[in-house]
């Protein structure tokens, strides 16, 4: 699954990037379209947890894509305009994290020459909505002027109607309450903004340490309204963080008054906001986090490790981490009765740790 950073330039874009995917080396001043592509460690203190009673030769957390979209400039147009790259590289991504500057810099320009939040997140999301209004536009005048209006011309035409009035209304199609059928309408097009989205505001230290800045009650309201997670951040802070030891980090956390990073904080956000959940495995050889879609069966989940435990399942051993982190180990569990074996069809819930048995 994919994330994309958002949001126009000298926004942090880039600084969240590298600390969210560990990389130290990419650089707006010198961004090409498509460049920055990196992976985020989905932070995960269950595995933390069983990685320290384990001791295994490997620690493997869940991850996610994340590509750094390069900052769109308002107004250009043009094959080779930042905004055509911009919505280029949207249409690669699942969901949207928008980077929104409130942090005051003198030697950094604003491109609007204000610090004005609400008034970014509206220009940027501006540019997806017209994207999508002109595919819905189209393809209504090619329905309305067909020789033959079926009843399934009708039925979408309906729905496109819906989502022309809430883009019309300045709001993002992922903000609606569509039935399934609504829904199925949906696939073919490849809408800008029915990807789910974060808005990220990155504020300076004086802000961070005050918890305000400028427009923050337009911009907590306007994201409350749409139903958008909304996640108030620190570049610097952030960056300081991942700069030092594990041991440090954490004193200088406690002195900030933080229980985690924010990056950590938006890392978590993302995947969630793709409905994705993670199971466990653990022993010696390796404690890992596997990433599935909410709903994924036992043996589905079971060919997400390899296709012959999809194959050759005959079932899944499940824990409940929370019982794990009770009783410290398998055998008090299994003396508890706390190891449930389950069918192919039962439902993997977040958090389950599982030895799969199968054979082929």
């Amino acid at each position: 699954m994919k994330v994309g950073l958002i949001g126009l330039p000298m926004t942090g874009k880039t600084t969240f990037f590298n600390i969210l995917t560990e990389n130290r080396g990419a650089d707006s001043a010198s961004y090409k379209p498509g460049a920055n592509i990196g992976i985020a460690k989905i932070p995960d203190p269950r595995i933390d947890y069983l990685a320290n009673v384990y001791k295994p030769k490997k620690t493997t957390y869940a991850t996610l894509e994340v590509t750094d979209i390069q900052g769109i400039t308002p107004g250009s147009s043009g094959k080779n305009s930042s905004a055509f790259h911009f919505l280029e590289a949207v249409r690669q991504v699942d969901a949207l994290v928008h980077v929104v500057r409130a942090f005051e810099n003198d030697e950094v320009v604003h491109v609007e020459g204000s610090i004005d939040p609400l008034r970014d997140i509206e220009t940027v999301n501006m540019e997806l909505l017209l994207a999508d209004l002109a595919v819905i536009e189209n393809r209504i005048h090619r329905i309305e002027t067909g020789k033959k209006i079926t009843k399934d011309n009708v039925k979408e035409l309906a729905v496109l109607n819906k989502l022309r009035e809430c883009l019309e209304e300045e709001k993002l199609i992922s903000s609606l309450d569509l039935s399934e059928e609504e829904k199925s309408f949906l696939k073919a097009y490849n809408f800008l903004t029915e990807r789910p989205m974060i808005l990220a505001v990155n504020m300076d230290d004086e802000q961070f340490a005050s918890g305000d800045y400028p427009g923050k009650a337009e911009t907590v309201k306007y994201a409350a309204e749409r139903n958008i997670p909304l996640i108030e951040l620190c570049a610097k802070t952030e960056l300081e963080i991942s700069e030092l030891e594990p041991e440090d980090s954490q004193l200088f956390m406690q002195d900030l008054g933080l229980a985690e990073t924010g990056i950590s904080r938006l890392a978590t956000a993302a995947y969630e906001l793709l409905g994705l959940i993670s199971f466990l495995t653990a022993g010696e050889d390796e404690v890992r986090a596997w990433t599935i879609k909410k709903g994924t069966t036992a043996k589905d989940a079971g060919g997400k490790i390899h296709s012959d435990i999809a194959r050759g399942f005959i079932r899944a051993e499940v824990v409940k981490f929370r019982d794990f982190a009770e009783h410290g180990s398998m055998v008090r569990l299994r003396e508890k009765g706390l190891v449930r074996l389950e069918g192919k069809d039962a439902v993997i819930e977040d958090g389950d740790i599982i030895e799969f048995r199968f054979n082929v």
